[in-house]
């Protein structure tokens, strides 16, 4: 559900950039005053694992189109909403800035849909209504799989209105709408399950985790290394391997914009967009997660099958380059709020 920058008008990037930082900001601010250091480890591997888990496409039967894990609702039940939405815009950042998924323009609506949408309102009103204080694996399961499904279902509503509003493609409102929210219901169902799954693995390691997360207090000296160095493994396999066997279908935005307009890409409309565009052809050193292709094709050229599964170096040193890096990112945060403490 990346946007590109060919649906956003410069008006609406602009709003929702300054939305989205007022945002990172904030969050920043309230992770400082809880000091919980020993969280940031785990924001690391969190990071990198949902860098990889959205590198895997997994195809919709019946539809010809696919979906991918958000991961805004594992982050936020693991790490509360203000460090899981810190995380989501690291990872969004890094996926637009070096390996070109996502618009620059557009890189503040997708922190906002994906990332806010999530983290926040999904996670608030949905999740612990229904877990509440006292997580129990019931509940876990339910509020995991509703607040999944509620979140990703407000992110592609989130991605409709943000294109009508800015006016500058010719995706109508209600058709574009009416192929969006149920592409996104079968997708959400999907990361619901995903999401139970990777909660309960938490809870039966660290159930500590959750309790301190849901009472927003700090992890202070849990013992976190079971279930650090299982999310870093399932990066390194994701990322490393499992990345060959993504679906080669359109993902779901792309899919109802096809439907809608006959085109899955729509040409950039603007100077601004152009201009974004060869920033981020510079920036991203492996577009669309593979090696970069510096000859051109040739037009007499068939059109090869894609090949499945995608057996690709360029694949996996994208999944474990794009995780360190946001790892990376995490722990100079961390790094940056401990500076900040000493100082103060």
């Amino acid at each position: 559900m990346h946007m590109a920058d060919a649906l956003i008008s410069p008006a609406v990037g602009a709003t929702m950039w300054t939305a989205t930082a007022g945002l990172i900001a904030y969050s920043s601010k309230k992770i400082k005053q809880a000091a919980d250091d020993r969280k940031i480890p785990l924001m690391g591997v969190l990071g990198a694992f949902i860098f990889a888990a959205q590198m895997i496409n997994f195809s919709i039967p019946g539809t010809g189109s696919s979906g991918h894990l958000g991961g805004g609702m594992i982050l936020a039940i693991l790490l509360g909403p203000y460090a899981a939405f810190l995380v989501m815009a690291s990872v969004l950042i890094v996926q637009a800035l070096f390996f070109g998924d996502g618009g620059l323009l557009a890189l503040g609506c997708n922190i906002f849909n994906m990332g806010f949408l999530s983290c926040f309102i999904a996670y608030s009103l949905v999740y612990r209504k229904i877990v509440g204080d006292k997580p129990t694996q019931g509940k876990i399961v339910a509020g995991s799989l509703a607040a999944a499904i509620i979140g990703l279902q407000l992110g592609a509503l989130g991605v409709v209105l943000e294109t009508v509003f800015s006016g500058i493609s010719e995706l109508p409102f209600r058709t574009f709408l009416l192929l969006m929210q149920p592409i996104h219901l079968a997708i959400g169902i999907v990361e619901g399950m995903v999401t139970a799954a990777v909660v309960m693995f938490v809870y039966q390691a660290r159930p500590e985790i959750l309790n301190a997360v849901s009472s927003f207090k700090p992890i202070g000296r849990l013992d976190l290394k079971k279930v650090i160095v299982g999310f870093l493994l399932a990066a390194i396999f994701i990322g490393g391997g499992l990345s060959w066997f993504a679906s080669s279908h359109p993902d779901g935005l792309e899919w109802a914009m096809f439907k809608t307009s006959g085109k899955a890409e729509l040409d950039s409309p603007g100077q601004l967009h152009t201009a974004l565009a060869a920033v981020q052809d510079k920036t991203a050193f492996m577009p669309d997660y593979g090696f970069k292709n510096t000859e051109a094709a040739s037009i007499s050229e068939p059109e090869v099958k894609p090949v499945w599964p995608a057996i690709d170096l360029g694949t996996s040193l994208s999944g474990l380059i794009g995780g360190g890096l946001i790892f990376l990112i995490i722990f100079l945060i961390g790094f940056g709020f401990r500076r900040r403490e000493v100082t103060t």
